[in-house]
């Protein structure tokens, strides 16, 4: 196995460190840190530009380096960021927000804020994905080794969830993976992945919900509530087994608080909120303007901010792909809230964007290489990007949500 000695220069995104080699080739180097000198191991050619490697021996460690409290951490993939202290890991995720915004969006000078802090940067998680052993068990998928490995511990986890995780026998064929839930007064729920097998007869012996999702990405109670409560903010929304919410209801409140800060509402304004969800963000946003219309696919999470907004009397939902909605939706908003999935939005609804131009946007993203190429659109339709706020929704990984402003210039 070939090897090399670099000085690391920066953190890529997804979480690795990176360095030059002789021939100037960019080599990334996981679970080391920016300014280590390191012995690495070249394990795959990518090409005339760029390595992957495996740190064989740290020659000068970073003062920023501590040691992980996990004892799978390195071989279960699930956090990046536990050998890193904690503040370090926040101006990290700074810094690739700022990198990808200018290498991918164009923007040479991107207005970053630093990164707002997770209150707590271990215990967070409120949610487990678990891949079956075929002994019935479960573990974690190990991108590193390509096997589920069991696990004893999970410190970024509820401690619920973990004995939960030993609690459940599941030896039935078809499963493909397993999500824990832990809601607001500890009550319990397992998702259960089948693909397009049917559900089999379950039988629990102590308090939980137990739902099956479905090929539609909607879920089917089998057992028990057929939703969770969470907290945000001193308030309850219901959140139904195939409806996404933020692992940390913690950092959920530091979204809620950073997007009415950027919003400015006054009480006149008309609202669209696309990708809208269990109205997480509707539900404050419609306190503070005149008319709020939120969009969203999902079934399950359509009738949840139904039911979370119960107490409302201007919001409008409309349940549908949002390409389609709209195509059918009559309204021109004062500002746009846009918060995709992972892969961003489409091409449609940039060109939407392009027809109407609401004078004000807020996009909420969880990938910024998407946001970047989004912000490249929206620049090309005449906005300024005025702020970026990352928030640390999940702390020991590399995974980062901001928020973004952009005005009509």
């Amino acid at each position: 196995m070939k090897t090399v000695t670099l000085t690391l220069t920066g953190m890529g995104n997804g979480g690795v460190a990176l360095g030059r080699d002789a021939q100037d080739r960019v080599v990334f180097v996981p679970y080391t840190i920016p300014g280590e000198r390191v012995q690495v191991e070249l394990l795959e050619n990518r090409g005339k530009h760029f390595h992957r490697g495996r740190v064989h021996t740290i020659l000068e460690a970073s003062p920023y380096r501590t040691e992980p409290r996990c004892p799978h951490f390195g071989s279960c993939g699930g956090c990046h960021f536990q050998h890193i202290q904690y503040g370090q890991q926040l101006v990290y995720k700074q810094a690739v927000v700022a990198e990808q915004l200018q290498r991918l969006g164009g923007f040479p000078h991107p207005p970053v804020r630093p990164t707002l802090a997770n209150p707590e940067p271990y215990g967070y998680s409120y949610e487990m994905m678990l891949t079956p052993l075929p002994d019935g068990q479960s573990g974690l998928w190990s991108p590193g080794l390509q096997q589920v490995i069991p696990i004893t511990d999970c410190p970024i986890t509820q401690p619920a969830l973990l004995d939960l995780r030993h609690d459940l026998v599941l030896d039935f064929p078809g499963l493909r993976r397993i999500i824990l839930r832990q809601g607001d007064d500890a009550s319990l729920l397992a998702l259960l992945d089948l693909g397009d097998n049917e559900a089999p007869e379950l039988e629990v012996d102590f308090p939980i919900s137990v739902a099956v999702l479905l090929p539609d990405g909607a879920a089917a109670t089998l057992i028990g509530d057929p939703y969770l409560v969470q907290v945000v903010k001193g308030r309850e929304f219901r959140l139904s087994p195939s409806c996404y919410f933020p692992p940390s209801p913690a950092a959920a409140a530091l979204l809620v608080d950073t997007l009415l800060h950027y919003a400015k509402l006054q009480g006149t304004e008309q609202v669209l909120e696309l990708y809208s969800g269990i109205g997480l963000f509707s539900r404050w946003l419609a306190e503070r303007c005149a008319a709020l219309v939120g969009v969203e696919q999902n079934p399950d999470a359509v009738h949840d901010a139904a039911v979370n907004l119960d107490e409302t009397d201007n919001v409008s939902l409309y349940q549908g792909a949002v390409e389609d909605v709209l195509l059918t939706v009559d309204f021109q908003p004062d500002l746009l809230v846009v918060n995709p999935p992972a892969q961003g939005v489409s091409k449609e609804v940039l060109d939407w964007v392009r027809g109407r131009l609401p004078a004000r946007i807020l996009y909420v993203s969880a990938d910024v290489a998407t946001l970047a190429r989004d912000g490249k659109g929206l620049a090309q339709a005449g906005y300024r990007l005025v702020e970026v706020q990352p928030v640390d929704t999940r702390p020991q990984t590399y995974h980062i949500e901001t928020i973004s402003y952009w005005q009509l210039t």
